[in-house]
Order: C-alpha cells, then structure tokens, then sequence
C-alpha cells in the first residue's frame, strides 16, 4: 500500500511537469488543499492548479527530481528538487519538502509545501 501511495505521489507531479491540469486534478479529492511556506495560506487544488495554470506560458521546461520517499497508510513525505527554466532564460531549482495525505480511494486530500528557490548557480 505505501508504494502505491508513493507512486502516486510521483504520478500527481509527472502530470504537472507535463502541464497534464486534468490528470493533476483527478488525482485529487474535491475538497484538497494545499499550503505552501509562501504566507499565503492555504488554497483549494482548484485554486493551486489554476495559479500553475497561469504561469506555464513562462516556462520552458520543468523536471522534478525525488530524492527520498517515506511512506505510512495514508501518507507520503518526501523531498525533491524541481529544476526549472523559463523562456526569458533563467534557470534555477526549487528544493522541497513535501507533504501528501490521501484519502482511503487513493486520492490526495491534503498537500504541504516547504520550499526554497535557488538560481542557478548559486549551490544550496
């Protein structure tokens, strides 16, 4: 069971790579939220996919690299590295820890966010 929510952990961010909304979206319950370390509070998957939504024309490309999962019923935490690189030639890499919790049927209710951008070429 853990691996399964850990690959599905992995799934819901492969389709966001691929600006795949739809998948993203149906991998999510309804009521899902997501918190991000950004002071902004919590925002609705709606709200969160939107905002991805209306950045994407800025961005050339975007690859996430999971270093570590850990997994219990219900729950994945892990950390990646989003490596990113937009149209007007900026690079850099966003490093995170993330949080998912998942409803009995598998989909994710709940996402938390601790992240920290770094340009490239300025290291961790």
């Amino acid at each position: 069971m853990s691996q399964d929510l850990k690959n599905k952990a992995a799934a819901y961010l492969r389709a966001l790579e691929t600006a795949d909304w739809d998948t993203a979206r149906s991998m999510c319950a309804d009521t899902a939220t997501v918190w991000h370390n950004d002071g902004k509070g919590e925002q609705s998957i709606e709200e969160n996919v939107e905002g991805m939504e209306g950045q994407i024309h800025t961005i050339e490309s975007m690859s996430y690299d999971i270093t570590r999962q850990f997994a219990q019923p219900g729950e994945v935490l892990q950390q990646h590295v989003v490596h990113v690189a937009t149209k007007n030639g900026m690079r850099g890499e966003v490093h995170a820890a993330v949080y998912f919790r998942f409803d009995a049927a598998g989909l994710i209710t709940r996402i938390e966010e601790y992240a920290n951008f770094v340009p490239a070429g300025q290291g961790t």
